[in-house]
Parts: structure tokens; sequence; C-alpha cells
């Protein structure tokens, strides 16, 4: 065979096998045997090895899986993967239903329901019809690279039917069958088993060898457009249908309903229904169905306020509460937690459960060997329910919280308001080894290489006593090195994260140093509201309370944080170190007329001198909000090269258009 009747043959192969594969895992309706199917897949992989040139990331003998990684490598989701907000009953769909109607104004509302598949959430992107990468949702806003990982699941396209520009959204699964297959051989080779089809379909994907997840029999269920270029969605439901069209593997089980009643019908009847499906759900998905509606209502700073998660009712299991222990957080809370003969619940094995606090075993009647009640709460928490009273001995003995710190042995107190014991010592040991696993934490200073261990090892080695040391470690590197784990790679990473994390913006070093009732997102009010640290710790409570997200309790809470000296000591020595102590987002003052202030953009088209991502962080930092589809509350439509039907609808509604032009100097 001579070169153009190989190229020809591997291309017909090519979109047979695919055609092939689509009908068996896509739609379960194989149309030829596995023999045949075999037989092509050999001829593809004799031709390919005739032909190395030819081989492209798109052939099906790609997805064997490669060599292995070294590591993954983060990925930024250009549109968060944000989690949705919980619904455990009727009446919290209900009320779901309530405040989605409010913010419409009453609107007729039609809403999507699928089933929630217990799998990993991924991402996948698309461009020009060839699958280029996919990421783990990881915390929302940065994933891990495990596109060759992802290439081994036979129901992800790798090249769409058309040459598109898109990102999308799904779970990855592993059905009971394939969870049972894989178990059962772990078993012959006596081998650790994993707990369920989640945990086993997690590991899978997170393998630095993509053999090993090829041998997995992963499967994926796709129920979102993340973005899409040159095509106008209106619907959710819209676009699960042009999901189908271009190949990829979504649910049938969906439905649209027009009342929340026929919604929690549909939920009762999938609570029921659940065990007879070949995978496994853990709830049902609510999703107001029209784009437009959905950008109306737009989101917390956490979840859309047009979807919401129903929870099936967890499983429950009896079990003996064994011990109780307590320990002490990064703000000094000391929390009891419950040790219990090891109990199946969920899929997985249950040890501990939450105590919260000492009011909870008073109300709760906890006696040390009690029988209880365990269930799941929204099938992540364990939660003691009750005591089973009438199983008692007379052998169940009370426990007493401690009155003075498990770590330091300073006395613990009760402050105002306050159900829980604290630790008020500055320089008790767990507060600080607390506190620095979380300054270190991807939401705060997003030290990579300091986990939690690192932290620990650290801190008993002495080479850390407060936050402010991690930053004169690179004068210890020998020390580092005599550490349990601590190669030179290690501790080269390590050190590298450490230099790299002094140029964060402001907000980050405010939300890692744990001042009480500070969250993330008010870490980064303070920062655009003052500058820089030095104005924060000047502010009085006058000025911080002005601010809308700051109330009384948190601004007595910074105020008392910064007027102590251990602190302005931290902050001198962090400020020594030549950690940024400035805001490096813009700063929007009141009154001040930015070009997009509270504008709505929509772009559309092929930018030629900026990157999508870069136009949107533009106008971000402009005050603009940029969103996928046009609608009447679109303000203004940037459109680039080859722009499609956004242009012609904000056309035909009468929005302003900018060229990319006209868009650049508006920038300038």
């Amino acid at each position: 065979m001579d070169r153009v009747a190989a190229e020809q043959q591997i291309a017909k192969l090519k979109k047979r096998i695919e055609e092939e594969s689509r009908h068996y895992y896509t739609e379960d309706n194989p149309q030829i045997t596995d023999q045949e199917y075999d037989q092509m897949m050999r001829e593809l992989q004799d031709l390919e090895d005739q032909w190395p040139d030819m081989v492209t990331p798109d052939s099906p003998t790609q997805r064997v899986g490669g060599m292995p990684l070294p590591f993954f490598e983060k990925v930024v989701h250009k549109t968060p993967m944000l989690s949705l907000g919980n619904a455990f009953d009727e009446d919290d769909l209900r009320d779901f239903d309530r405040r989605v109607r409010q913010g419409l104004g009453n609107q007729t509302v039609r809403y999507v329901c699928e089933l929630k598949i217990d799998g990993l959430a991924v991402s996948l992107r698309y461009e020009n019809g060839l699958f280029v990468k996919g990421a783990t949702r990881g915390d929302g806003t940065t994933g891990e690279d495990i596109t060759q990982n992802l290439k081994t699941i036979r129901s992800i396209p790798l090249r769409l039917p058309e040459p598109i520009t898109m990102e999308v959204r799904g779970e990855a699964f592993m059905s009971k069958i394939a969870f049972d297959r894989l178990n059962k051989e772990r078993a012959e080779r006596e081998e650790a088993l994993f707990a369920n089809p989640r945990n086993s379909a997690a590991g899978s994907l997170r393998q630095l060898d993509p053999k090993i997840a090829a041998s997995r029999s992963l499967s994926t269920f796709i129920y979102q457009i993340g973005e899409v270029e040159g095509r106008q969605i209106d619907s959710h439901s819209e676009g699960l249908t042009f999901l189908e069209r271009l190949g990829f593997s979504v649910n049938q089980e969906r439905r649209t309903f027009d009342d929340i009643e026929e919604v929690i019908k549909f939920v009762q009847s999938w609570t029921l229904k659940r065990p007879e499906l070949s995978y496994e759900i853990d709830g049902m998905v609510i999703k107001v169905d029209s784009f437009a509606q959905q950008q109306e209502l737009g989101f917390t700073a956490k979840s859309p306020r047009w979807a919401i998660a129903y929870k099936f009712p967890a499983e429950e299991a009896v079990t003996q509460l064994k011990d109780i222990e307590v320990s002490v957080g990064r703000t000094g809370v000391v929390t009891p937690t419950a040790l219990l003969q090891p109990v199946i619940l969920a899929g997985t094995e249950v040890k501990r459960a939450s105590l919260h606090n000492e009011d909870i075993i008073m109300k709760k009647g906890l006696l040390l060997g009690d029988y209880v009640l365990v269930k799941k709460a929204g099938d992540i928490i364990p939660e003691i329910v009750e005591v089973l009273k009438g199983r008692r001995t007379g052998e169940e003995r009370p426990f007493m919280m401690p009155t003075h710190c498990p770590e330091c042995a300073s006395e613990l107190v009760r402050l105002p308001d306050e159900v829980a014991l604290r630790c008020i010592n500055p320089e008790c040991p767990a507060v600080i080894r607390e506190g620095m696993s979380h300054f270190v934490s991807r939401q705060a200073m997003n030290l990579d290489g300091l986990g939690e261990k690192v932290v620990a090892s650290l801190f008993a080695a002495g080479l850390i006593t407060s936050v402010a040391d991690l930053y004169y470690l690179q004068d210890k590197r020998e020390q580092l090195l005599q550490l349990e784990r601590m190669g030179e790679k290690s501790v080269d990473k390590m050190l590298q994260a450490i230099e790299a994390s002094k140029e964060n913006s402001v907000e980050r070093l405010l939300f890692g140093l744990g001042i009480r009732l500070v969250g993330a997102k008010a870490a980064k009010v303070l920062a655009e509201q003052f500058g820089d640290i030095d104005h924060i710790m000047q502010a009085t409570a006058e000025e911080l309370i002005a601010i809308d997200e700051i109330g009384p309790k948190m601004a007595e809470s910074i105020l008392t944080y910064f007027s102590m000296p251990q602190v302005q000591e931290l902050i001198e020595k962090l400020k020594n170190a030549g950690v940024n102590m400035k805001y490096k987002g813009v700063r929007v003052q009141a009154g001040e007329d930015l070009p997009f202030s509270g504008k709505t953009v929509v772009l559309t088209g092929t930018l030629t001198q900026l990157t999508r991502q870069e136009a949107e962080e533009k106008i971000a930092m402009l005050g603009g909000k940029v969103t996928g589809s046009v609608s009447k509350k679109t303000d203004l439509v940037i459109a680039g090269e080859k722009a499609g039907s956004k242009l012609e609808k904000a056309e035909k509604l009468g929005i302003t258009v900018l060229d990319e032009e006209a868009f650049l100097a508006l920038l300038s």
C-alpha cells in the first residue's frame, strides 16, 4: 500500500471506529460485533505503526494511554465551576422556587431536572472540533490537567463532527458492574479494595500513568456547555440536545416542568428508583431552563441562584460510640469528635462523626459506650442522629469536656454569645499549627508543596513558629533536607512556591492570617476598599462598618486582631521578608466612572489582538461583567471577526456593538 492509499484507509478507519464507538458507548446500541471492532482497531494500529507520522491526537489508538506523567499541571477555569446550593427536603425545593420567581418578578419559569451523577466533575476543551484539554473541577477556580487520562474514556469524542470551539462540563464515573469487576481483580491480587464507584473513578483519573485510567472502564455524562463560539443557544435543554448532536453522552433521564410540584413528584420517583440504575446517583439537579433568566438571577459568592441540588435522604446505620476526642482549630475553638466502631455508610467506612460543641453532646444525651444512629448529612458529613437509649447496659459513662487546652494547658474560655469553648492563648501550638495549614492553603497564600503534613513536620522540627518564618526558610535548606520525605526536588519546589507567594495580592494574605469572621470574600472587600494592609490596620470601627459587607462583629474582630502587639510584629516580619502588602486589582472609588462600570458585556467572534480570556479580564478590571449570551439585559457586544448569531441578535435588540478597534480604543 502506498502513502496515499494508507492515508485514505487510515481516515476511513478512524471515522468508522469513532462511529461504532458512539453507537456502543454513548447510545448503548452496538451495530457490529466485538470481533469486527477489534479487527478494525488492529488494522488501524498496523497502518499507524507503518506510517507513524500519520498518527494524530484524535486517533482511536491514542485512547490506550501514553507515557506516564511526572505531575499534573494546574488549569485555571475560564468560567468558575461553582458548586450548587443543596436542598434536603421538599420544602427546600419550594423555597428555591419561591426565590426564583421573586427574582424574576413572577415570570413564567421552566425547570430542567437531571440525575446527579456520583462521580468526578470535569471540564473538556475543544478547539476547532479537536479535544485539546481536560481538567478536574479542583476548587472551582483551579483544577488539574488530566487530558491524557480523559482521552482513555471512550464516551468522550476526540473530534467533534463540526469544527467548533467550546468547553463542556460533565461527570466522569464508574458503573456498578465496572466497579465490582475492578474490586474482584484487586481482591485476587490481594490489593486494598475501593470503597465505592465514586472514589475509584476519582482515583483512576488522578493516576499519573494513563494506562491505569484506560484499564478502568470509565464513562461520562456531559451536562453543561461552559462556553461555545459561533452558536446562539438560548436554554439549558436546547444545549443538552446540541451536545447530543455533537456525539457527547448525555443522560436521558431528564425532564422539563413548569411547576415545582411536578418537579417534586419527579424527584420522589427517583428516590425510589435509584437502585435500578447501572450507576450511582446521589441526588437530582434542578435548573432554570432559560439562559436569559439564569443571567437575570445571577450568582451568590458560592453558587448560582438558578440551580439547586436535591440530596437524597442519607443512609443510616447503628454503631457504638467508643470515645470522644477534642482538637483545637486555628481560631482556638475546641471541637469534640465522636470515635465510632467502624461501620459502612453510603459506601464508605465511617469511624468518626462531628459533634460540633459541648451543647450538642448534652442535647443528645450522649454517654461513652452508647449505641447511636449515624447518617451522612447530604451524603458527606457523618452525623450522630440520636442515642438508642433502649440498648443501654448501665456500663455507659458520661463525657466531660476539658477545662484546659489539650495542647498548651491554658484555661479554656467561652466568649459571650458563643457556645464553643476556646483557647485564647495566641502561642498555643495547635492554634499556630492549624493557622499555618490555613495560611498555606490554595485559597489563601497557595503554597504548593506545603500540605498539612509538611507544615506539621516543619513545626515539630522547630523550623517555623509563625507564618512569617516560612519566608526565611531559604536560609535553612540543609535542615529542610534532613526532614522525612523531603528530597532536593521537594525542597526546591517548596522554596519556589514560598518565593512566588510574596507577589500575591494582599487579600490572600488577609484571608491567610485567619482573622476571626473574615472569609475570602470579606478579605477581598477590605483589600479593595483600603488598598493596603497599613490602611486596614489603621481603620476605625466606623470606617469598617460603613462597608456593606462588614458588620459590627466582624469590625470588632478586625480591630481586636490588629491591636495585638504580636500581630503587629508578625506583619512587620512579613514586610521585611518582602511579602506584598498591597491590593493588585483595580480599586473602583465611589462615583468613579470606568469604561465598563455596571455594564453587561458579551464577546462574540474572533479577536485578533487579544485572547478571549485577556479581553474578559480587562473588561472585569474596568468595572464590567462578561456573560455568554445576548439578552435585553446586555449593554454592549464586542464583535470580532466571523461574529455570528450573537451579533445578529444584538442588532435586532438595538444593543450597542463595538468592533475590535473601538474596543481597544476604549481600553486605552
